[in-house]
Formats: C-alpha cells, sequence, structure tokens
C-alpha cells in the first residue's frame, strides 16, 4: 500500500475541504491510501504554544510521515500571492530531510484556496513548489485534458486545484472545484503507483 501524505493548513476550513477532495482521488486508486495531516498555526507569542493534538479535524505532520510517504500534496491558503506563515515555517524545518534527500525523487503537486479569484492563487502555487523542487520532487499540473479546467468560472489552475472561498468564506467547493481537486489526488496517486514500481 502506498501511502501519500495529504499535507495542509486551513484557517477558515476550504483547504482543509480541497484536501479531502485530494484524498478521495488518491484512495480511488488501487494500491493508494492519502493520509491527511495538518501544521499547527504560527503564534504571534512566543511563549504560547499549540495542544499535542488538534482539537479537530487531521492529526499534526511528523517527520515520520515525510519519510513514509510515496507522494506529497500540499496545500495551503493564499495570503498576499505567498503560502500561510504556518505551512512556511513547517517547510523552514524540513533542513534534515533535505539534507537525507527524504523526499528525494517522489512525485508532489500543490493546491490553495483564496478569498476572491484575482487573490494571487497561481503565485501561492508556485511559491509553494519552490522548496519542494529544493527537496528533489516531482511537480505535477492539472492537464487541460481535465474538462473542468477549460470551462470552469470558480477554482481550477494548470499549477494546481484551487478554490474562490469568498470574502466571508462561506461559498463551498464548486462541482468544477471538486472534479479537479479529485483529479488531482488520482493523478498524484497513479505517479507515485508507477514511480514505486
Amino acid at each position: 500500500m502506498h501511502d501519500i501524505l495529504v499535507l495542509y493548513y486551513s484557517q477558515h476550513g476550504a483547504t482543509r475541504e480541497l484536501a479531502r477532495m485530494i484524498a478521495r482521488g488518491i484512495d480511488s486508486v488501487d494500491g493508494c491510501r492519502a493520509r491527511l495531516r495538518t501544521v499547527p498555526k504560527v503564534s504571534t507569542v512566543s511563549e504560547a504554544t499549540a495542544p499535542a493534538v488538534p482539537d479537530s479535524g487531521a492529526p499534526y505532520v511528523e517527520k515520520q510521515d515525510l519519510q513514509d510517504c510515496a507522494g506529497l500534496a500540499l496545500g495551503s491558503p493564499t495570503r498576499f500571492g505567498n503560502m500561510a506563515a504556518a505551512m512556511k515555517y513547517f517547510l523552514d524545518g524540513t533542513a534534515p530531510e533535505w539534507m537525507q534527500g527524504t523526499l528525494a525523487g517522489k512525485p508532489a503537486c500543490v493546491f490553495t484556496s483564496s478569498s476572491t479569484q484575482h487573490g494571487g492563487q497561481e503565485s501561492t502555487l508556485l511559491s509553494m513548489m519552490i522548496p519542494l523542487l529544493h527537496h528533489g520532487m516531482l511537480l505535477l499540473g492539472l492537464p487541460f485534458t481535465e474538462p473542468a479546467l477549460s470551462h470552469t468560472r470558480t477554482g481550477g489552475t494548470p499549477y494546481g486545484a484551487s478554490h474562490v472561498a469568498g470574502h466571508d468564506n462561506n461559498v463551498t467547493l464548486s462541482e468544477d472545484e471538486k472534479q479537479l481537486a479529485i483529479a488531482q489526488g488520482r493523478r498524484l496517486a497513479e505517479a507515485a503507483r508507477k514511480l514505486a514500481a
């Protein structure tokens, strides 16, 4: 069984919903299963600590999850055209895994959510790709052979699945966004399975 790590940070739940759709796509591929994990919020107060186990949702990621995974889907909400600080903080702490080549040669993809269509989704996706390239990962996008990518009026880019959550974060995933996230998860799992063979 190939475990595919779906690692995300979500403040209002939209990125978490994308992660669940990507996990559904992964789980649809024989011999693959999704492992959902999140990262703790970064505190502005240095004395503050997060509980060892989140109150709800996926468990916090551990470095062993990186070692065990056959592939990685990385997701973050958009923050001024970049990934959220919590995800950046986690990635900044993966120098030992970089030195050991833990992720080298494994397939990866990225996904994001923003409040508006022009909230910087593509630059956020690109910002998440950079550390993955440094880790030697093989990046996968979403090809235009996915029909929803050509006609979506909501989220979805060739760089990765995305969602437009609205200013109040009250817009649920559209059917196109769901289809693209599931397709991205399936594509990642298929690549991981082929590379493992």
